[in-house]
């Protein structure tokens, strides 16, 4: 009894510390979404329900052109990456170089070296070779860091792929090219899904590195916020978050959609045993 005792009071000891932890991560999310609706531009005192804010943000031209700026910089660079990352990991994999560990660690840098370091690196990088600071300087430095999310990712999975199948191709008479994009590809497109997903976040939410090597004329939305915190953060800003917050949600939502169909889909498809007639 009293071993049953001391578990069910761990049991409600974890499923404490577990709804604070829940609540330390979602409760500033929760009153961002709350305050946007509030008709004051104060983050303390509710002063009534309101939708003025988000009227407002579709007018706040250079607050759009932040949002836009941010998403062209995010989709290109995550576009390059995810081709680079993705022929990289197979590179890996397949190759039995003495130096395969250094390559290793040396596709990683980007993501362990402290994001200040390697902002200093880009903007001393592309002074010397003159390069204009704007969008393109924005979508290189991007891409370099992109990459090792997406080769991290990608080279997990293909660890986890037997290599006959693709030897059994080969001996078929499949060329590299065939048996990468019939074979290979269609195995790991989840995980460079996955990769490029995680790369776009990291991409639209980067600050350091993109105030190094941004232009005057070119500005993202994670510099404009921050521009800002000085003088105050807009409840326009707000808004702005429970629009994206309600997209990703909508994203992961249609996203569990999809997984459910093809997931029922293959259930009905595969043939069924003796035990099933």
């Amino acid at each position: 009894m009293a071993m049953a005792g001391s578990g069910k009071h761990r049991l409600h000891l974890s499923s404490l510390f577990l709804a604070l932890v829940i609540l330390f991560m979602y409760l500033p999310v929760v009153m961002v979404v709350i305050y946007s609706f509030n008709n004051s531009k104060s983050d303390v005192v509710w002063a009534g329900f309101t939708l003025d804010w988000y009227a407002k943000l579709l007018h706040n031209t250079s607050l759009m052109d932040a949002l836009l700026n941010s998403l062209i910089l995010a989709v290109c660079s995550c576009a390059v990456s995810a081709v680079i990352g993705t022929v990289g990991a197979v590179g890996i994999v397949r190759c039995d170089l003495r130096t395969k560990g250094l390559l290793e660690n040396a596709s990683m840098l980007p993501i362990m070296i402290p994001e200040i370091i390697l902002g200093m690196v880009f903007l001393a990088f592309f002074s010397l070779l003159g390069l204009p600071f704007g969008m393109v300087t924005l979508i290189l430095a991007h891409t370099t860091f992109c990459i090792p999310y997406i080769f991290i990712v990608v080279k997990g999975r293909l660890s986890g792929i037997d290599r006959s199948i693709g030897e059994a191709a080969r001996d078929l008479g499949a060329s590299e090219a065939r048996m990468f994009f019939d074979i290979t590809l269609p195995l790991i497109m989840p995980a460079v899904a996955s990769g490029t997903l995680l790369a776009f976040a990291m991409s639209l939410d980067d600050v350091v590195i993109s105030f190094f090597v941004t232009g005057a004329q070119t500005n993202t939305l994670p510099i404009k916020i921050y521009s800002q915190i000085k003088l105050g953060v807009s409840p326009e800003i707000n808004a702005l978050c429970t629009l994206m917050l309600g997209g990703t949600f909508l994203l992961i939502l249609v996203s569990r959609r999809i997984g459910a169909v093809k997931r029922t889909g293959k259930r009905r498809s595969a043939p069924r045993g003796e035990g099933d007639l």
